[in-house]
């Protein structure tokens, strides 16, 4: 027999999350509780019990509001941001065959400076003093994007006398007005979606537009063309590394357009943070591996020309500002040992490259 509770409420999980340093509680029907532990996703306790349909059901109500309730009895699903005495979260529930999925996200209630992320701050600063342009943030789901992003907003916030707009969904990180003004405006709370919010967001006279995700064709386009009309536009996509982000905004795009938005893209971009978070060799964390596209003269006319296989080449040239990409950042950390042969051979995207090193 179990000797682990079965707790009532979401809470009772989350101090255990935050104090074991966790990013994300799962609490699903038919599983026993689990966290994400350095990027490891294992039960929290061994031997608890697996959660019924009844016990997500009590914990679903024991965090949601009346609204909430309604779009999941509504829509199945539904996201947003919670808080309790402990911190802030980035909550997810679904239904699903069996009963209710419940997914939080911790979101750490301080900022990480460029510094303290060990971010390259010689070539990384120069892209947030453009006064227009394009900044993408890269990765996966849980590659910490949203903690770059929050560490670039939180240097303009303090190097420059602007208004930052930030548009999220939910707002994660929250920022106090320093050297510039910030609004943070969260989408389904205070606007109806990114879209609406971009359109609206020209009218609030922003200098620093923060788009916490460009989705859809819709959102490419406000972002491009705020980015284009004298705003520094910062904005994450799901998207592995610099070349492969170029395909997917100009794939949105209706064929006859492409070229039109090559060129915006060409004039408009200032650099694409990619990132991944491998966990460490010696099992204490993870180290984060990063790969920096800046828009140079070359790295325009390729853009230009719709011929983005050749960037790769480009980056390795282009060490002078900075660039490396993704299999190069993932070498460094297996040569200093912080990685093992294993996770660099798997997180690579040339193997052969990888392999010459081992």
């Amino acid at each position: 027999m179990s000797q682990i509770p079965t707790y009532d409420h979401v809470d009772t999980y989350l101090k255990v999350g935050i104090e074991y340093d966790c990013s994300d509680i799962h609490l699903a029907t038919n599983s026993p509780p689990n966290w994400r532990r350095f990027g490891n996703l294992q039960p929290i306790w061994e031997g608890a019990e697996v959660l019924s349909a009844d016990d997500t059901h009590k914990l679903v109500h024991s965090f949601l509001g009346e609204d909430q309730l309604a779009i999941l009895h509504d829509r199945g699903d539904v996201d947003f941001a919670y808080q309790n005495a402990d911190g802030r979260y980035r909550a997810s529930v679904v239904r699903q065959r069996l009963g209710y999925d419940i997914v939080f996200r911790i979101i750490s209630t301080e900022i990480r400076t460029i510094d303290d992320l060990k971010l390259p701050k010689e070539h990384i600063v120069p892209l947030t003093r453009y006064h227009n342009g394009l900044i993408l943030v890269t990765g996966s789901v849980g590659s910490g994007k949203s903690t770059t992003l929050a560490a670039l907003v939180d240097f303009i916030n303090k190097d420059r006398n602007d208004h930052i707009l930030t548009l999220e969904d939910p707002i994660e990180y929250t920022f106090d007005s320093k050297g510039c003004h910030v609004t943070q405006r969260e989408v389904h709370t205070h606007t109806e979606s990114f879209p609406r919010a971009l359109r609206g967001a020209l009218r609030e006279d922003p200098d620093v537009i923060v788009v916490g995700e460009m989705r859809n064709l819709e959102t490419i386009q406000l972002a491009l063309t705020a980015a284009e009309t004298g705003h520094l536009v910062i904005a994450t996509l799901h998207t592995g590394n610099g070349p492969r982000t170029l395909d997917r905004i100009l794939d949105v795009f209706p064929t006859d357009q492409r070229d039109q938005i090559r060129i915006m893209v060409s004039e408009s971009l200032r650099g694409i943070i990619s990132q991944q978070l491998i966990p460490r060799a010696d099992g204490a964390g993870r180290e984060l591996a990063l790969e920096l596209l800046v828009n140079t003269a070359p790295v325009a006319a390729t853009i230009r020309d719709g011929k983005t296989f050749m960037l790769p080449g480009i980056m390795q040239t282009g060490k002078n500002v900075g660039m490396i990409t993704m299999d190069e950042s993932i070498k460094n950390l297996f040569q200093k040992g912080l990685i093992t042969k294993e996770e660099a051979y798997f997180r690579a995207e040339d193997k052969k490259f990888i392999e010459s090193f081992f």
